[in-house]
C-alpha cells in the first residue's frame, strides 16, 4: 500500500508527520546515513562560499542542522519550517539563529534580503517545487547563491540495487523500531515527488537562476544542486 498522501492532503500529512518524528529526527538521520549526512551538509554550505555576516535562509530547516552550522561559520542564519515540532527541537540548539514558522511557498521575508538560500532534503515534501524556487529567487539578492541537498538515485546498476534494498527495506525497519513506521515508509516513496534532473534545471532557470550545476554525492545516493540568482527579477514564472 502506498504511503504517499493524496495531493490535496499532502501539506497537512507532511506537517503532522514531521511533528511526530521531530524528537528522534536527528538520531534517525545519523543512523540511516551512518553519519555521512554531516559531510553532505558541510559540502552544501561550502558550495555557497559564505562570507562572515552573510544572511543565509534555510528553507524547511527541520531541526536546524544547516542553519546552526552556517551560524557557527559566522553567517546570520534564519531557519524556516512549517512543522512546530521541528522548530521546537531547532530552538534548543543555537540562540544565534532566528527560527520562523513559515511555508517555503510563502516566505515572510522581504525581496532581496538574503545572500544565500539552502534547502536540505525537503524538496520532495513540498506541494509545489517550482513555487518554492520562485520564492527562493525572490528573497535572494542578485548574485545570491542557492544550494539544494537531496536524495538521488545512483546511476550504477549494482549500487542502485543495493541502495533500493536499503532504502525500501532497512530504513522502514529502523523507523518502526526507533521512531515512526509510517513516516519512514513514506520516506523512500517520497522520491517520486522529486523532479528529474532536466525538469529541476528548467524550474530553476524559469525562476531566474543561472550557473546550474549538479554534484553527485556518495556514488549518487544524494545530490547537491547549486545555482546563482540572475540580475533580472526572480520569482516570476511565465
Amino acid at each position: 500500500m502506498s504511503m504517499l498522501p493524496p495531493a490535496e492532503h499532502k501539506r497537512a500529512a507532511v506537517e503532522a508527520m514531521f511533528d511526530r518524528i521531530a524528537p528522534r529526527y536527528d538520531l534517525m538521520n545519523r543512523l540511516m546515513t551512518f553519519g555521512i549526512d554531516r559531510a553532505w551538509r558541510r559540502a552544501t554550505l561550502a558550495s555557497l562560499e559564505l562570507r562572515s555576516g552573510a544572511r543565509l535562509i534555510d528553507l524547511a530547516c527541520g531541526t536546524g542542522d544547516l542553519t546552526v552550522e552556517a551560524a557557527a561559520a559566522g553567517a546570520r542564519a534564519v531557519g524556516l519550517d512549517f512543522s512546530t515540532g521541528m522548530l521546537c527541537e531547532a530552538r534548543h540548539r543555537d540562540a544565534r539563529c532566528s527560527w520562523v514558522r513559515a511555508d517555503a511557498l510563502a516566505l515572510p521575508l522581504r525581496a532581496g534580503c538574503g545572500d544565500a538560500v539552502v534547502c536540505g532534503f525537503a524538496l520532495r515534501n513540498l506541494t509545489d517545487v517550482a513555487a518554492a524556487l520562485d520564492e527562493a529567487a525572490r528573497v535572494l539578492k542578485p548574485g545570491g547563491r542557492l544550494a539544494l541537498l537531496e536524495v538521488d538515485t545512483p546511476a550504477n546498476s549494482l549500487v542502485r540495487l543495493g541502495h533500493r534494498l536499503y532504502f525500501r527495506r532497512i530504513v522502514p525497519l529502523l523507523g518502526r523500531l526507533l521512531s515512526d513506521r509510517d513516516a519512514y515508509s513514506y520516506l523512500p516513496e517520497s522520491v517520486a515527488y522529486l523532479p528529474v534532473e532536466a525538469e529541476l534545471a528548467e524550474m530553476l532557470s524559469r525562476a531566474g537562476f543561472h550557473g546550474i550545476e549538479k554534484r553527485r554525492l556518495c556514488a549518487g545516493v544524494a545530490q547537491l544542486v547549486t545555482a546563482w540568482r540572475g540580475e533580472d527579477e526572480g520569482g516570476a514564472r511565465a
